[in-house]
This record gives structure tokens, sequence and C-alpha cells, in this order.
């Protein structure tokens, strides 16, 4: 599984969850500071160094940082498309077609092509989906609560 996993919330920790369900070993990809700024993200970002820091802290408070290795992301597919290791791809329906073209890349390369894992988007408090751009706007909480527009700008300071 990969991501930026910038903020970290309700939705990244499902996907997690799920990836350590299914996987014995638990490869996560974090894009780098040089790729993450590729993807032109409508807010800032914490560094990679930040955002590595921070997944590691959750994998050792879970009890699996053993069973799962962080891995840096330079480019859309990371290691998936080289490793015959991989089995599965852990992803959310958004990033699905992402995983289509990884295995597409598998079989151009004599690989097997990996299980799909697929996960539903979780969602706050008004029926959107949890993501870290709605964070850093101030529009809702890491657990998708709606956040009143009076402690937006509260909200959004402390995470600067």
């Amino acid at each position: 599984m990969g991501g930026t996993f910038d903020v970290l919330h309700r939705g990244h920790r499902k996907l997690l969850k799920r990836a350590l369900l299914v996987g014995r070993r638990v490869l996560i990809g974090v894009t780098t500071d040089r790729f993450a700024r590729t993807l032109h993200k409508p807010h800032r970002f914490d560094t990679y160094a930040k955002r590595k820091r921070d997944l590691a802290r959750l994998l050792v408070r879970w009890g699996v940082s053993s069973r799962s290795k962080i891995v840096p992301l330079d480019d859309r597919y990371g290691p998936t498309v080289r490793n015959s290791k991989i089995q599965a791809l852990v992803v959310s329906r958004r990033t699905l077609g992402t995983a289509r073209e990884i295995n597409a890349r598998r079989r151009g390369r004599g690989l097997k092509p990996l299980a799909i894992d697929p996960i539903d988007l979780i969602l706050a408090d008004d029926s959107r989906p949890i993501s870290s751009t709605r964070i850093r706007r101030g529009r809702i909480d890491r657990e998708g609560r709606l956040i009143k527009s009076g402690e937006r700008k509260e909200r959004s300071k402390q995470l600067e």
C-alpha cells in the first residue's frame, strides 16, 4: 500500500488495518517530498521525515512495527512493479485505477499480477470522504467530525 499519509486520519487507519489484516508483512510506501510536490496538493503537507515518523509511531502503538516496513515512494508505482515477492495491494476505491496500472506493468515485466483489495472511503459526518485536504482546510477533524466555522482558523493554525 502507499500514499502521502499527511495528517494521519481515520481513513488512513482503516487502510492500514486492512493491509495488516490480509498480509503477514506489510510494505507501506510514503511519497517523498519531491514526488508529493508533483501531486499538486491544494495545501502544504508535512515533510517526508515527519510523515514517516508519525506513521512509524502509529505502527509501534498498534504493536505491528515488526510486521511492517515503510519505504519511500518516488513515483505512483514504487516497488510494486519490480518486486516479485509482493503478492497483494490494498487500496482505496479512489486509487483502484492505479492498482490496475500496476498489474498491467507487472504483466509487461513477466510478473504475476497482484491481488487487489479495495476498501471504501471513510465518510465524514457530512457524507463526504475524509481527506487530509479537508482536515488542513479546517472543515473536519481527523475522525471526520465537522468543525464549526468559528473554530476553523484555530484548527488550521494547529496543523501548521
